[in-house]
Formats: structure tokens, C-alpha cells, sequence
């Protein structure tokens, strides 16, 4: 009695896991595809905005394989359409494009030598962060969806967006809703048709290569800016009782700064992290200056606690530099949410992505990872599954490979398959259960 049950389980588990035979085929006959177009675009690098090279690349590569293409959201973001030959729901892909304001030295015979303008400077530009491959891998995935169209039971909606990153264009602290995925959003990009579901990947150094990892609930944490500007008196240095010191205001206020998570926030539901990275001040070390400025990042992974560094933050720096009789100004620009994987789409599509990443090669995350992502704005309107995927060779030490954001960061070829496969796998598998997903949704 206990086999029969047991089979009987078995089979109903199967019975929602697209068998992967076609799929290997078509994925392993499009890598090289794959891999030609990865090596493209990471030799030429857009910063966020400034997308216009890519987003014709992924147009004509689109058009190419047959897919509808809709552009004229976000400035260069690109919306592909791909009607399966069965009914079923509206399903979402979404992959970056920008890159990031540095300088490749990563070795690669393909490394970018591009330069362009940032926030007005010019700088050298990269992917070092992986948007290429997300890029490449969603083309390879759209490419073979459109060959067996046949099979898909609903819609495909492949979301290209731009400025992940942030604009290269525009001031981010005050204009940050003009970018990435609130502006693909505000611009209708998911309106018609409306996807009832989205997923996402992002390459991960220190993973290792082929290799899935996944987590329900929170997956990234929330990412804000604040900008602090300090008018004092500026004053020679032997004489500071003459003048207003903006550089001790500042030392205490950055010192405060790390009891607003430690003192004000409620720990037990997560965590929180203040963080200055950039001061500016001065021109001599002997003149104590007039004016200072300051911009960090604000990090947690639970509303509540992003929610309170928000609002205690802005009175605790005014009230130090009252103290030192200096006045201050506090700007704090929202960039993401916390990341939030659907619980239920989680659980139920864990199996899928086992099946993506081969035996073992698939694992969940007991906490979430650090960064942040604007994917979270998606995560708000639908159930949404973001995932990850190693980018490391297996063969190389994890702790010693450069992370992402590294001029030495690399994404290696090999992992490129398991992401194409992987978006593919998501999308013949989730028709399967969307009934008990958006059950789930409506009743949360």
C-alpha cells in the first residue's frame, strides 16, 4: 500500500514538470547563440537611460524569432509578446540591460574599452554586474519559445528593462521614479497584456556556476539613499570658537547614525544597516569649511524597519546638528522595496527549478541576500519569483571570486544554459498551477 501511495505522489509530482528532454535539446542547440550575443553586449556596455544600442539589439532579435515587440517605455525599455498556441495565463520574464560608471579589468578578450558620460563626467563603463547575461539569457529563452510556441499553454511577456542601476541622465536622489522598473511600470508596459505572474534571475558571483538558489518571503533587501547637507561658519582652524564646525557635526552625526537601527528599530523582525559612503567637504586643512555633504544607503530586509529609518532618521541628524549649531538639510530618495517572493509561486515552482538545475544543483536560501533590486516593484503588483544563479566556475574557491560590482567580476559561460533553461522550464510548468498562485494572492 505504501509503494502505490508513494507512486501515485510521484506521478502527480511529474505530472507538473515539464520533462526537460525538448528543452535540453533546443537550450543546448541556441547556447552558442547564447553565448555569442552575452560576449556582444558586455564588450558593448550602456550605462542605465542610455540603452539605445541594446534595446535595438534585443528589437531586432525579437522580430527575428517572430515575437511582437512594443517599445516607448522608460526611454529604451523593450516589451516582447509571444502567444503560445494554447490557452492559459499572462506570464512574465524580466531581464536588465544598463551597466555600471567603472572602469573592466576583468581580462576577458572581450572586455569592454567603452567610455561615456555619467551625471554629466565621463567614465569608464562595464558589466560588471551581470545585466549582459540576463540580457542573453532571456533572448536565448524568448528565441526557443518562439520555436515551440506549439507547447505554450498562455502568453509570454519578455521584459527588457532599463536602469536597473539608475539613470546616467538624470538626478536619481530626485528623479528616481523616472527610471527602471517604476517607469516601465508608470509607462503601462505591463498593461497590455496584463501578466498575472513575473520572474526574475540574477547572476551571482561566489555561487557556483549552473547552480539555483532560491527563497520565499524576503530574497533582497530595500535600498534607499539619503544626502545630508551641513551649513556651518566657515573658519581659520587654530580659531574654531568663530566659526561653525560642519566636519564635528558631521563625526557625531555619522556616529548617531549607527544607533538608529541598534536603538529604534524592532531587530527581532530583521535586520537594518545605515551606511555613509561619500563625503565632501573642504579645501585646505587648516580652513574648517562652510559646507558639508554626505550621501549613504539605507538597508533592511523588512518593511517595518525600513519604514522607521525613514522617519526617526531625518529629526535624529537635524537635532545633532542643532546641538553643534549647524543647520541641516535631509534628502532620502527610495529606491526598492525589500524584494518579497511569493510564498506560495515559491513552494510550488521549487520543483521547476530542480528540474533547470539538474540534480542537486538546486537550493534554498535560509536568509536573504544583501543587495537590492528594483524587480521588488513588480513583486508588488503580482506574484513574483526572483531567483539566482551561480556565475563562479565550479572549480574555482567561492570566497575568492570577485563579486559583483567588481572591475575584476566575471560570468562564467558555462551557467549561461541553466538560466535560459531555467526561464523556459518556469514557463511551461506554471500554467499548471496558477489556479492555486492567484488563489493564494487574492486571499493574502
Amino acid at each position: 500500500m505504501k509503494k502505490h501511495i508513494g507512486l501515485m505522489l510521484l506521478m502527480a509530482g511529474a505530472s507538473q514538470i515539464t520533462l526537460a528532454n525538448w528543452i535540453d535539446g533546443a537550450v543546448k542547440n541556441t547556447e552558442k547563440d547564447t553565448i555569442q550575443l552575452y560576449q556582444q553586449i558586455h564588450q558593448n556596455p550602456e550605462l542605465g537611460n542610455m540603452e539605445f544600442k541594446t534595446s535595438q539589439l534585443v528589437q531586432q532579435e525579437l522580430r527575428r524569432y517572430g515575437i511582437e515587440v512594443k517599445t516607448g517605455f522608460a526611454k529604451t525599455g523593450v516589451i516582447g509578446v509571444l502567444k503560445g498556441s494554447k490557452p492559459g495565463p499572462v506570464m512574465a520574464l524580466r531581464a536588465d540591460m544598463d551597466a555600471l560608471p567603472m572602469e573592466e579589468k576583468s581580462g576577458l578578450p572581450f572586455a569592454s574599452k567603452v567610455r561615456a558620460m555619467y551625471q554629466g563626467t565621463e567614465t569608464a563603463v562595464a558589466h560588471a554586474c551581470g545585466h549582459d547575461a540576463h540580457t542573453a539569457m532571456l533572448l536565448g529563452a524568448a528565441k526557443i519559445l518562439a520555436q515551440n510556441k506549439d507547447k505554450i499553454a498562455g502568453t509570454v511577456v519578455f521584459v527588457f528593462q532599463p536602469a536597473e542601476e539608475g539613470g546616467a541622465d538624470i538626478d536619481n536622489f530626485k528623479q528616481g521614479d523616472q527610471v527602471g522598473s517604476r517607469k516601465m511600470i508608470a509607462d503601462g508596459a505591463l498593461n497590455n497584456p496584463k501578466p498575472e505572474v513575473m520572474f526574475g534571475l540574477h547572476v551571482m558571483a561566489g555561487m557556483p556556476s549552473g547552480h539555483l538558489y532560491y527563497k520565499s518571503g524576503a530574497a533582497l533587501n530595500s535600498a534607499d539613499s539619503i544626502r545630508i547637507t551641513l551649513n556651518g561658519k566657515q573658519v581659520h582652524g587654530s580659531m574654531p570658537w568663530n566659526g561653525r564646525d560642519s566636519i564635528v557635526a558631521a563625526a557625531q552625526i555619522i556616529n548617531n547614525l549607527q544607533t538608529m537601527v541598534s536603538r529604534r528599530a524592532d531587530l527581532s523582525k530583521g535586520m537594518g544597516v545605515v551606511s555613509i559612503g561619500q563625503i565632501q567637504a573642504g579645501t585646505s586643512g587648516n580652513i574648517i569649511p562652510e559646507k558639508l555633504s554626505m550621501i549613504g544607503t539605507l538597508r533592511s530586509n523588512h518593511e517595518d524597519i525600513r519604514h522607521s529609518m525613514q522617519t526617526h532618521l531625518p529629526h535624529m541628524i537635524e537635532s545633532t546638528a542643532e546641538a553643534n549649531d549647524v543647520k541641516a538639510q535631509v534628502e532620502i530618495s527610495p529606491y526598492a522595496p525589500v524584494t518579497m517572493n511569493d510564498k506560495t509561486l515559491t513552494e510550488l515552482m521549487a520543483a521547476s527549478l530542480r528540474q533547470a538545475a539538474g540534480s542537486g544543483k538546486a537550493h534554498e536560501l535560509e536568509k536573504n541576500l544583501s543587495p537590492s533590486e528594483d524587480f521588488a516593484y513588480y513583486a508588488k503588483l503580482m506574484p513574483s519569483l526572483f531567483i539566482f544563479l551561480g556565475a563562479t566556475p565550479e572549480q574555482q574557491e567561492m570566497s575568492a571570486a570577485a563579486p559583483n560590482h567588481n572591475p575584476k567580476f566575471i560570468v562564467d559561460e558555462n551557467t549561461l544554459k541553466t538560466g535560459v533553461k531555467s526561464h523556459i522550464q518556469l514557463i511551461m510548468d506554471y500554467p499548471q498551477v496558477a489556479a492555486k498562485v492567484q488563489q493564494a494572492w487574492k486571499t493574502k
